[in-house]
């Protein structure tokens, strides 16, 4: 596994952000996203300016402790009737949190609810927070959308992460995604050649205590297959697993049955 660098992902917050608003601009704000059901597009995309803002001032802070809403400065945002109001509040908050990332050392300690307790946690989770509301937000809207393949295979590396995080913090979903003798492979189709993103491919294997993954081409008793961006999607349930995108080989119920548990806790 290899991580982007802090600057890169500080980067890619204030790009993937460009990309939301891009995507946003004249949508309707008040159609319901698809995949994520609670929200409106509009109500979409405050929860992005507010995750920017939230995890900045953590930063910003020094916190040692999760940061109440109440105390982030500007979290609200405009409401839907105004969209040039709401555009202007999102590129603030990405630029400004993406300011804040880079004015630190990203082993920086600040609390965090992950595996890691700094600010390069931060830095690459609201990449790819973005990263992952915006395909939601492009679904809406009705629009095409992909992903950088480095960036892409970064996100599943660390949505791995996530899982595996909160099946050893208990959570009772994730417990449920162990069994030994089973296991999923995930295969982009798309990057053999691509500079950064060669080995775009995954090994999950299941075992009596939990599950373990790495990179690497080898049988498994699912195989999903397609490319990179395809098979984020359905990593993130962003797209059917029988999306005519993408091809499931073997047990598919299997990776129905990671796709049902697989959380952040």
């Amino acid at each position: 596994m290899t991580l982007l660098g802090h600057d890169r992902y500080c980067d890619e917050i204030v790009e993937q952000t460009d990309r939301l608003r891009a995507t946003l601009a004249g949508a309707d704000l008040s159609v319901t996203v698809p995949s994520c059901p609670d929200w409106t597009l509009g109500q979409l995309a405050r929860h992005v300016g507010q995750a920017h803002r939230w995890a900045g001032t953590m930063v910003r802070t020094r916190a040692e402790e999760e940061v109440p809403d109440d105390q982030v400065p500007d979290f609200e945002g405009p409401g839907d009737s105004d969209p040039a109001a709401l555009d202007a509040w999102l590129a603030r908050g990405a630029e400004e949190t993406a300011a804040t990332f880079r004015a630190v050392a990203p082993e920086t300690a600040v609390w965090s609810w992950g595996w890691e307790r700094n600010a390069g946690f931060w830095a690459r989770r609201m990449t790819h927070e973005t990263v992952i509301h915006r395909a939601d937000a492009a679904l809406a809207a009705g629009v095409a959308y992909d992903v950088d393949p480095v960036v892409a295979a970064d996100a599943i590396d660390e949505w791995l992460q996530c899982v595996a995080f909160a099946q050893a913090a208990g959570d009772p979903e994730a417990a449920e995604l162990r069994g030994a003798g089973r296991s999923i492979h995930l295969h982009a189709t798309d990057t053999a050649t691509t500079a950064g993103a060669a080995g775009a491919e995954w090994l999950i294997e299941f075992g009596e205590d939990g599950f373990t993954w790495r990179r690497g081409h080898e049988k498994a008793t699912v195989a999903l297959r397609g490319p990179l961006t395809e098979v984020l999607r359905v990593f993130y349930r962003r797209l059917p697993a029988d999306s005519e995108l993408v091809e499931v080989l073997g047990d598919a119920k299997l990776l129905d049955f990671w796709l049902e548990r697989a959380s952040f806790g």
